[in-house]
């Protein structure tokens, strides 16, 4: 993944958290539609590994989510 594109998946992460949704897509709509195929799959896994940095929250087991 290209340092820009997870730039900015970080940035919308810590956006998302501060419930600022609106200026998070708009910063990674972008880049995910832009993303090449290969690209696009190392987002999505991005994207699946991190889903705590979005909501702010720790699980310490895959069962504890909803």
């Amino acid at each position: 993944m290209r340092p820009s594109t997870l730039r900015a998946l970080n940035r919308a992460a810590e956006l998302t958290r501060q419930n600022r949704l609106t200026e998070a897509m708009l910063i990674a709509e972008p880049v995910i539609l832009t993303a090449d195929f290969d690209e696009s799959e190392e987002i999505r896994r991005w994207l699946v590994g991190h889903v705590t940095d979005f909501t702010g929250e720790s699980h310490q087991d895959s069962k504890e989510l909803p």
